[in-house]
């Protein structure tokens, strides 16, 4: 009798069909995964080589989905905003159902409450949750998003440093007229940082010509590209044209990211502007209590919009793994290279009649809707719709 042999994988998709950006990957091969990483991607991997097999025939397989922007401070504390409130969702209720993994909440703590962040929401946290440190001290808890005095660079690049979760800087909201105050402080601390920034700009209405021009530096994200307005200015014009600086902008190396929300995404603005030739550089929820339950709904319905607008499938993942992963310079994230973390969305793009609506409340008819079978993080199944992993039931078992 020939000894029993240890087995080289711990777990094996096999049969999908596996879309991974980063190496030029977009076909019917199999993934291996062992100690909680990508051992091997390649076409036809014996399935007596892994200790355990599931079959994904008929199947997408893709790196997790990196969600840029999110609201996950979760908190208790009454009349704040999405900082340690109530407004902001607990990740893992969130993420895994829909095949993302890594997700980056974008200005809920500045430098006075981010180990309150860290200690009571990312260690307690399957999901790996990232930040954009707001540039206001005090967070995302309302009013205090109009103080510029505490906007504070060298305190808020000091955390970064501190803290590698922190991955970027946000500004959000600021309706005053010094806006073009605000943005030099918060480009000064990516500066001292060496980290992007994110600009949601609020009712001050600044030249967005001016911002991406002059202020912003490449690499810098603009969320909510797809805005209905009028407090902020549109990319798309009254002549449902896409303005010309805005094309430039996006050459210059601006990251435009959906930042859907609960008021911050219309068909009107994005399908000109796709149609146009100005498509995302990464698409995310601004998921949050007032977006989740409204149009937006999850990573996978957004996804789906785009889809449905006229992107196709490998263009929609390339925006959801690979691009928000470069633009959070984490390139160990968003992608099934050999060795990296075993982060894998696998899911179905379903064929049928779906709608799809905005933050409007304007519908867009689609025959197509991504929809996640099994979460892998860290080679561990978190998610699993359909028991795809499970073994049958069997009514004589004991």
């Amino acid at each position: 009798v020939e000894p029993l042999q240890a087995q080289d994988y711990d777990l094996l998709l096999k049969g999908g069909h596996v879309i991974d950006p980063k190496n030029d990957i977009d076909g019917p091969v199999d993934v291996a995964v062992k100690d909680g990483k990508i051992a091997r991607v390649s076409a036809d991997i014996s399935a007596e080589s892994s200790e355990r097999v599931i079959d994904v025939t008929g199947l997408y397989v893709s790196p997790g989905f990196i969600d840029l922007h999110g609201h996950h401070f979760f908190g208790t504390t009454p009349d704040r905003y999405l900082s340690d409130s109530f407004t902001a969702v607990p990740a893992d209720g969130f993420t895994f159902r829909a095949g993302v993994t890594t997700v980056v909440d974008v200005g809920g703590a500045g430098w006075r409450n981010f180990s309150r962040f860290k200690e009571q929401v990312i260690d307690r946290s399957q999901t790996r949750i990232l930040s954009f440190i707001n540039i206001v001290g005090d967070g995302m808890s309302g009013l205090p998003e109009q103080n510029i005095n505490d906007m504070d660079p060298r305190m808020t690049a000091l955390a970064a440093e501190r803290y590698p979760e922190i991955v970027g800087i946000k500004i959000a909201h600021y309706e005053g007229p010094d806006w073009r105050t605000t943005i030099e402080r918060l480009v000064e601390a990516g500066n001292l940082a060496n980290i992007p920034v994110m600009v949601d700009f609020g009712r001050g209405r600044p030249s967005t010509e001016e911002l991406f021009m002059e202020l912003l530096r490449p690499g810098d994200i603009f969320t909510h590209a797809y805005h209905p307005g009028p407090h902020k200015e549109q990319v798309v014009g009254e002549n449902g044209r896409v303005k010309p600086f805005v094309f430039a902008a996006q050459e210059k190396g601006i990251i435009f990211d959906v930042g859907h929300g609960g008021g911050s995404f219309v068909f009107s603005q994005a399908i000109p502007a796709i149609e146009q030739g100005l498509l995302p550089n990464t698409i995310s929820t601004d998921i949050h209590i007032g977006s989740m339950n409204a149009g937006m709904k999850d990573m996978s319905n957004v996804m789906s919009k785009f889809l449905n607008m006229g992107l196709s499938i490998q263009d929609v993942i390339l925006r959801s793994t690979w691009n928000p992963a470069l633009a959070i310079k984490t390139p160990d994230l968003g992608n099934l290279s050999v060795g990296a973390e075993a982060d894998i969305a696998v899911f179905s793009v379903r064929e049928g009649n779906f709608g799809f609506v905005d933050s409007r409340r304007n519908k867009l008819e689609g025959n197509k809707k991504i929809e996640s079978e099994l979460t892998l993080l860290g080679g561990q199944i978190v998610w699993d719709l359909n028991g795809l992993s499970a073994s049958v039931w069997n009514s004589q078992a004991e």
